[in-house]
């Protein structure tokens, strides 16, 4: 994963430590993982979200979408994708 942050993000990366880069990414796989999101693919998007909409996306009350995308019945791949597609168009709108 943190060579994928370090590709994709490499703003964030130069201005975050390696240890706390190591960090973010353990607390991305403990926050995906409680919405039994664990395939590879999956939690590096979940991780690509928090990098672009904040660490506790989920649980701002600013992107109320969030949180509700995640709790819905949806197999995690669906609401991965969901959740991508709804934050563009809220990353482009801003």
């Amino acid at each position: 994963m943190l060579p994928h942050l370090k590709k994709f993000f490499s703003e964030f990366c130069a201005a975050t430590p390696e240890p706390k880069l190591k960090a973010f990414i353990r607390y991305g796989v403990k926050r995906a993982g409680s919405y039994d999101i664990t395939a590879k693919r999956d939690v590096s998007r979940y991780i690509d979200l928090m990098v672009s909409l904040g660490a506790d996306f989920d649980k701002d009350p600013q992107l109320p979408w969030a949180g509700q995308i995640l709790h819905t019945r949806n197999k995690p791949d669906v609401r991965i994708s969901t959740l991508l597609k709804t934050a563009e168009k809220y990353l482009a709108a801003a």
